[in-house]
């Protein structure tokens, strides 16, 4: 392997910045340091000197380019997003920013000076040249940690949440030294890999040829360590640890012995074999007393029944379909058919039924109400989110079909209004069932879904096809004729679905979505291109300072997502009292007064909201 060396006797090393050939393990003498057999210098001088040394050596590892590329990525990471984070949320997204602006960085230096573009200053130009760039990062950072604070503190006050602490921006800067650094390591152990594999292998291979082999020897042993040994052992952690937490129950979970309920003694589906959040969904609700009281408040003029709640855990069927038809029966069992409205409800990745939209959907009806649900999954969304779009439509359209082929076997006249619902991966997942607006017409009575992933194909298709003006975050779509979009609560405590006017044919279906829920805008575009809703006014819950950076929009959503649900109502993900607009205006009851659905705000805001 031979070396190359600059016109001014700098030899390169690494990715980081040229060092001379003479000094200290590649560091510029001291000019001020003694010499000679007679040179005595005080012991604290010489402790300085080694660190100055150990400090010189350890900043000659980096890249300048690198480090400037890190620089501009990390401050970009603090910039203003969508979602209030805790300083370990803010600091590793800084901390990752910082090292793909690293990477980046490295890179275009490796292609100036591939290209002979590259300046090399001298040794003093150098030492003032890393002076300065020091001075200039220490400003940065500090401009960006007080930015990232001020952000924050002002979308909390938006969102009504409590402010960070005086510690904040130390325990994000300090996060993301130890993410940024971590990976940085890995990044090198890998590097040095890779160039002791191209030295044995440049015993028989030219040195282009044996370095290029070398790198995609690692590069491929590298991903078959991560999908062999991280990927599966990640995989088989978190099958147990949450099929471990679907086997629990909650504390405040007791099984139910109304014969509505699956999971009581009259049911076919055990108590045990229907999960955590299961047997939370069947355990809960408001009893009939509490209807009846809710009832008399609305003028509700139905009889005030005991709401039927089926549901079918994961371990109820050797595949989707058999599952589906666990939940079918026990609508038979249950004489389902009979009630007013019943809603085949896609749940989330663990199971999930949402209590709030439940709770909102029972006392708008008084409990004449069937709500039919099924478990695919015990594993967390966001799993499903990153590595299993697949198996939510097909739970979706599984479920969908099963009720709706028994449902068709009822006389016509005598059928309960058939709706669907979904929320996040929910939502998803039901609009599996559906091929578009015209195929949703035909075969339902109203939907609801809340906090659409962009992903969804249906969403997407809806939102690509709104008329002309109107925004991607506030969509109207054929003058609202039947598809609307809620945007959440605006201070009078309503949300916008009567403001394209009281004609509205059925079925109808409702989106419900917030400027600021992640969920929703999160996609890889996102790493290159703008998309629609950061180049229009912002929603009401997002800052005017929300702007599109390349690679680090991307990652600031991404993190949002995990933080997205951890907002008050009526932001994020948090659509807490909009299901009592969203069920209003879709499964309308005889006689129901705008009075009646502000009871139902008053009843849900007054329970917390559960996720």
């Amino acid at each position: 392997m031979s070396s190359t060396t600059t016109t001014d006797g700098l030899t390169p090393t690494g990715d980081g910045p040229q060092t001379p050939e003479a000094g200290v393990e590649g560091v510029v003498p001291d000019p001020a340091a003694p010499v000679g057999a007679d040179a005595t210098v005080p012991e604290h001088r010489t402790v300085r000197h080694r660190m100055r040394l150990r400090a010189r050596r350890y900043l000659a590892r980096f890249s300048p380019a690198g480090l400037i590329g890190a620089l501009v990525l990390f401050a970009a990471a603090l910039g203003p997003s969508l979602t209030p984070r805790s300083p370990l949320f803010q600091g590793a997204a800084g901390g990752a920013c910082a090292v793909m602006g690293y990477g980046i960085g490295v890179l275009v230096g490796w292609v100036l000076r591939r290209a002979r573009l590259q300046w090399t200053p001298s040794t003093v130009w150098r030492r003032r040249l890393w002076w300065a760039g020091g001075a200039v990062a220490v400003v940065v950072v500090i401009a960006a940690l007080v930015v990232s604070d001020d952000w924050q503190r002002r979308l909390r006050d938006v969102m009504g949440m409590e402010q960070p602490s005086s510690a904040h921006s130390l325990t994000v800067l300090l996060v993301a030294l130890l993410v940024a650094l971590l990976v940085l390591s890995i990044g090198r152990g890998l590097r040095r890999t890779a160039r002791v594999v191209t030295r044995l292998i440049g015993r028989w291979l030219p040195p282009v040829a044996a370095r290029a082999l070398a790198v995609t020897l690692v590069a491929v042993g590298s991903v078959l360590l991560l999908n062999g040994t991280l990927v599966a052992g990640g995989k088989a952690l978190l099958s147990s640890t949450y099929g471990e937490l679907d086997a629990q129950t909650y504390e405040d979970s007791v099984q139910p012995q109304q014969p509505e309920r699956s999971g009581s003694p009259q049911s076919l589906s055990s108590w045990e074999s229907l999960g955590r959040e299961g047997r939370r969904f069947v355990s809960g609700g408001r009893s009939t007393d509490q209807l009846a009281e809710v009832a008399a408040r609305t003028g509700l003029d139905l009889p005030v029944r005991e709401p039927i709640r089926v549901y079918a855990g994961l371990r109820s069927g050797d595949s989707l379909e058999d599952t589906a038809q666990v939940v079918v029966d026990e609508l038979d069992r249950t004489d389902a058919w009979d009630r007013e409205a019943l809603v085949v409800w896609t749940t989330t990745g663990t199971g999930w039924v949402d209590p709030s939209s439940a709770d909102a959907l029972e006392m708008l009806w008084g409990g004449n109400t069937a709500i039919a649900a099924m478990q695919y999954s015990y594993l967390p969304s966001w799993v499903s989110f990153v590595g299993d779009r697949q198996t939510p439509p097909d739970a979706g359209k599984a479920l969908f079909e099963a009720v709706r082929a028994r449902w068709e076997q009822l006389p016509e006249d005598s059928r309960p209004k058939l709706y669907v619902f979904g929320i996040s991966l929910g939502s998803y997942g039901s609009q599996g069932a559906f091929s578009g607006v015209q195929d949703l017409e035909q075969r339902v009575d109203g939907a609801v879904w809340a906090g659409t992933p962009g992903f969804t194909p249906l969403w997407q298709d809806l939102t690509a096809a709104r008329d002309a003006g109107s925004t991607e975050v506030s969509p109207v779509l054929d003058g609202g004729e039947t598809v609307r979009w809620g945007l959440g609560l605006d201070g009078a405590g309503d949300i916008d679905l009567w403001s394209l006017g009281t004609e509205w044919d059925s079925p109808r279906v409702v989106y419900l979505q917030h400027a600021s829920d992640g969920v929703i805008w999160w996609s890889p575009d996102l790493l290159l291109e703008r998309p629609d809703w950061l180049t229009e006014p912002r929603g009401p819950d997002v800052l005017p300072d929300v702007s599109w950076f390349p690679v680090a929009s991307f990652w600031r959503l991404s993190i949002d997502l995990f933080v997205a649900g951890e907002t008050p109502p009526g932001h994020g993900h948090n659509y807490h009292v909009e299901y009592a607009d969203a069920w209003a205006a879709v499964a309308t009851p005889p006689g129901w007064t705008d009075a009646g659905t502000q009871v139902l705000r008053e009843e849900i805001a007054a329970t917390e909201s559960v996720a």
